[in-house]
């Protein structure tokens, strides 16, 4: 059966172009900005979760997360493709940086810094995403590069800054770096493992990982890695397993791949949007005119950075999904192996 040819170098050497289906794009940012309000509408669900084991909770719902995507390969009969050994090398590290230690980092840093301050250095990926994207293409697209700093304005507007200690920030930092990576790393395995395969190898690497740091963190300091959830816990576990990681991991990666990071990364302002417009929806906070007002900042942003696409690196050509389609009649099912 044949596989969708490997790039050369992880990304095709025309990805830099805008694409030239207008259809393409517009489904990469309708996925990217479904992704991000998903995620956005998860710092909610999180609250149930705030006396439950971080880290037993945390492998719980990425397992739960992988048998879901695993059993949506199985039954779209998506061939089991096995990475290379260079390609499992980054799909552990996206796991350990765009999984694992962003879900460690953000609670972690939470108790030190006020969950608006997390919130506003979090939310300065699309700057990150935008520059990463220049220095690859060797140029500097202005517009997104422009829009980039917009959205970021207003995510800082709408988390209202906050306050913390150095080890706070430094924390929140890390989660910054995480948060990049989670999309940064994925940039070259989609084409060749496409964003189903991703998201779900990606969930299933995160498993052990998380399992070895709770049981590090029981044996040093003696707190329990996993505990029997009430109702209201499960309810959040399922959520964040189902809808906030296989969906939206789903919809994030099949966004990037066919509009880039440096488009992608302008949705992240949509994060903290969505989180505030799910916490006033649910009655848990009021709207404020500062809210409002950074929110309308993101709008604007967000306009200037997807108007119509430009020849000038800000979206790439769409990537193929790498054969996440049924095989023909008779093909095998057998593991391919990638170069």
């Amino acid at each position: 059966m044949a596989l969708a040819p490997r790039p050369s170098h992880g990304i095709p050497s025309d990805a830099d172009r805008a694409p030239d289906r207008p259809g393409t794009t517009r489904s990469g940012d309708l996925r990217c900005a479904l992704g991000m309000v998903i995620v956005g509408s998860s710092f909610v669900a999180s609250a149930a979760l705030a006396d439950f084991p971080v880290l037993g909770g945390q492998a719980a719902r990425y397992a739960v997360a992988a048998l879901v995507l695993l059993a949506v390969l199985a039954a779209r009969r998506v061939p089991w493709v096995l990475p290379s050994p260079r390609a499992l090398l980054r799909l552990t590290a996206l796991a350990a940086t765009g999984l694992v230690g962003f879900s460690v980092l953000v609670v972690e840093s939470a108790g030190r810094a006020d969950p608006s301050l997390v919130g506003a250095v979090v939310g300065a990926s699309p700057v990150v995403l935008a520059a990463a994207a220049a220095l690859r293409a060797r140029r500097v697209a202005v517009r997104t590069l422009a829009a980039a700093v917009v959205v970021t304005a207003g995510v800082v507007v709408v988390e209202g800054g906050g306050s913390g200690d150095p080890v706070g920030v430094a924390l929140a930092l890390g989660a910054l770096a995480c948060e990049v990576c989670f999309s940064l790393l994925a940039v070259p395995l989609l084409p060749t493992l496409g964003a189903l395969r991703v998201s779900a190898y990606a969930c299933v690497l995160a498993v052990p990982q998380l399992a070895v740091l709770g049981l590090v963190r029981k044996r040093v300091t003696g707190q329990p890695f996993l505990a029997a959830p009430d109702a209201a816990e499960l309810a959040a576990l399922a959520y964040l397993a189902v809808v906030v990681t296989a969906v939206a991991f789903l919809l994030w990666y099949s966004g990037l791949a066919a509009i880039g990071p440096a488009r992608a990364g302008l949705f992240a302002g949509l994060l903290p949007v969505a989180a505030l417009a799910t916490s006033v929806a649910l009655g848990f906070e009021a709207l404020d005119a500062r809210s409002l007002v950074g929110t309308l900042v993101v709008g604007a942003g967000l306009v200037l950075g997807l108007a119509a696409p430009r020849r000038d690196g800000t979206a790439p050509a769409s990537v193929p999904h790498a054969d996440e389609r049924a095989p023909a009649p008779g093909a095998s099912l057998a593991p391919q192996r990638l170069p």
